[in-house]
């Protein structure tokens, strides 16, 4: 018989997860800041907000990261083009702000 009720075992499975969803905003938050200045500087020097080389090489890293970690190389782009979508945002705003200063 199992040491644990199966309710305790996915209470503490939702508390790891919980924790680790967590740990993912913290981690994003910090790549948003690096991605800010990266816009700044770009903005400054009049550079392109979007990079497609680096971000074909990107996902290029990504999916064999995702691989190598058994999860889905399709849905480890997925995300990658997300976030980059979101910072690319962030860059032609920031440009556009500097802009019409």
């Amino acid at each position: 018989m199992s040491a644990h009720s199966p309710q305790e075992r996915l209470d503490r499975l939702r508390s790891s997860i919980d924790n680790i969803d967590a740990a993912l905003v913290h981690m994003l938050a910090e790549r948003f800041r690096c991605t800010q200045e990266v816009g700044q500087l770009k903005a400054e020097h009049e550079m392109p907000a979007a990079d497609p080389g680096r971000e074909a090489r990107q996902i290029e890293r990504l999916r064999s990261l995702a691989a190598d970690a058994h999860l889905d190389p399709e849905f480890a782009e997925k995300w990658f083009n997300f976030v980059v979508a979101e910072v690319i945002q962030h860059h032609t705003q920031i440009a556009d702000e500097r802009n019409s200063a």
